[in-house]
């Protein structure tokens, strides 16, 4: 029952990136999207689960938080590595964008949607109804996902082909994820954890990268509002699945 689920979340992930794929005269309305899908992911689902599953604190701050800022900095971290690397060896960025910053961002969304089908397949092993609840929230969020992972992809310079390739990665992901289910599990605090450390690197990329981006050629308010309806779009998602 739930490798059938994440086979539902393949599709809607394809359906996230076709969408992001087909649209190129509005470029910045795919940004601002994207970026408040992201925002709205990070502060509405992925950091209120990692602070619930990971409970233990290191020096009175929650251990989640500190994973969070650690995953926000590692991110910065990477990109400013990445950008110096390539300029070291004399190659142009484009844009201003390194492509494999794009790459990584896009590797760690298909880790994430792994982890998704982990959560599809260990809440079925609950029950039933704990199964239902949460396939409801991967399958409807795994749109954004989709989207996220072309245009993180696209947006730092890549050819469409990767972006494509990336793309499927990630829509199989959850597949894979829950058949693992299977074989093993995976301790909750670890969990959160691991959700409270992607939760600020995805952060990291929705503001210090996209939404800037978004607003660097087209400041216009139809681009706001773009930005502002993604996090609206997640707030329903969750209250929904709850």
């Amino acid at each position: 029952m739930a490798v059938l689920v994440a086979l539902g979340a393949f599709l809607m992930t394809l359906a996230g990136g076709w969408s992001a794929h087909r649209v190129t005269d509005r470029r910045h309305l795919v940004l601002g999207l994207a970026g408040g899908l992201m925002l709205g992911v990070v502060g509405l689902e992925l950091l209120p689960e990692s602070l619930e599953a990971a409970g233990d604190e290191v020096y009175g701050v929650p251990a989640a938080l500190l994973l969070f800022v650690a995953g926000f900095l590692l991110a910065h971290l990477v990109e400013r590595l990445l950008a110096h690397r390539q300029a070291a060896h004399g190659a142009e960025e484009r844009n201003g964008r390194t492509p494999e910053v794009g790459l990584t961002a896009a590797a760690a969304m298909v880790g994430h949607s792994a982890m998704d089908g982990v959560a599809i397949g260990a809440a079925f092993q609950v029950g039933g109804g704990m199964g239902a609840a949460v396939a409801v929230a991967v399958i409807a969020h795994d749109f954004a996902d989709g989207f996220n992972t072309y245009t993180l992809t696209r947006v730092y310079g890549n050819a469409r082909r990767r972006a494509l390739g990336m793309l499927l990665a990630d829509a199989a992901a959850p597949v894979v994820g829950a058949a693992s289910t299977l074989f093993f599990t995976i301790p909750e605090p670890l969990l959160g954890g691991y959700l409270g450390l992607f939760g600020g690197a995805l952060l990291y990329l929705a503001a210090a990268e996209i939404l800037p981006e978004a607003h660097h050629e087209h400041p216009a308010r139809s681009t706001l509002l773009c930005t502002i309806a993604g996090a609206l779009f997640i707030w329903l998602v969750v209250g929904a699945a709850h």
